[in-house]
């Protein structure tokens, strides 16, 4: 069984079905349960009524308070939206704010070029593990989704590759995906985000601007991630030990979300 199913929703290409993977021991990962996105906005309506037939109950929504309500989501009526800021305490250093320096190429080269772009989204990977907003963020989430009367439910931040990416990368971790099938899934956002945006990249490297930077800013490497998970590793040890020392959810609680995420033997 392949995992990480699209959806045909043109509005959210990034919209995947978390389910389908195989853990390390032979069990799968539900399907329509639990789905990641790029923002629900803008959308037709059409594409809403499609959403609509997934039978949602909770968004989760890990963008910024300032993102949401420039884009607020649209969502079928009766799904309840959580806010989850991942960012909050992450100042200027957040990948969202990457892409408002692409307003200026100059600006831009000068202080993402040269690999430095893949620096801050280093650090940024490293916070969703450290920073106090993104452990409580991913911890309302997690606990969320161990809730069966909230689901289905889908989460999403802006483009839904990093904030989004971390989620969904450690969920996957914690259900014993294999690290490989995680890594696998998480590049796939490269194949739904960069071909959106290429107007605006070819744009921005039409006007003296680095390709490096909008391909890091729109799209995602296996590095990012790599960074995330050793910092679990450096601070906690295991994914166990994350969910349990930093985000508060213990044993009972991670078996919780195995129990009704996973089927099979």
């Amino acid at each position: 069984m392949t995992g990480g199913a699209t959806l045909d929703i043109p509005s959210l290409p990034n919209l995947r079905d978390l389910g389908g993977h195989r853990t390390a021991d032979g069990r799968i990962v539900r399907t329509g349960l639990v789905y990641r996105s790029d923002q629900p906005s803008p959308m037709t309506a059409e594409d809403v009524e499609r959403l609509a037939t997934l039978g949602l109950r909770t968004v989760f929504d890990l963008r910024g308070a300032d993102e949401a309500a420039d884009r607020p989501d649209q969502l079928p009526e009766g799904v309840e939206r959580v806010p989850l800021d991942v960012l909050a305490d992450m100042s200027r250093t957040g990948p969202v704010l990457l892409g408002q320096l692409l307003e200026s190429v100059a600006l831009a080269n000068e202080v993402l070029g040269d690999g430095k772009v893949d620096r801050h989204f280093d650090g940024a990977y490293r916070g969703f593990v450290t920073f106090a907003s993104a452990r409580r963020a991913y911890r309302e989430l997690f606990l969320g989704l161990s809730d069966p009367a909230r689901l289905p439910a889908l989460f999403h931040c802006l483009t839904g590759k990093d904030r989004t990416g971390w989620a969904a990368a450690a969920l996957l971790a914690l259900l014993d995906v294999p690290h490989e099938v995680i890594v696998s899934d998480y590049l796939r956002s490269n194949e739904f985000t960069l071909p959106r945006y290429s107007t605006a990249i070819d744009a921005f490297v039409a006007a003296g601007g680095d390709r490096s930077i909008p391909q890091a800013v729109f799209g995602v490497k296996a590095q990012y991630l790599e960074k995330a998970f050793d910092e679990v590793a450096k601070r906690h040890g295991t994914i166990e030990a994350y969910f349990e020392q930093g985000l508060g959810i213990d044993r009972q609680g991670q078996e919780r979300l195995r129990e009704i995420l996973l089927a099979g033997a």
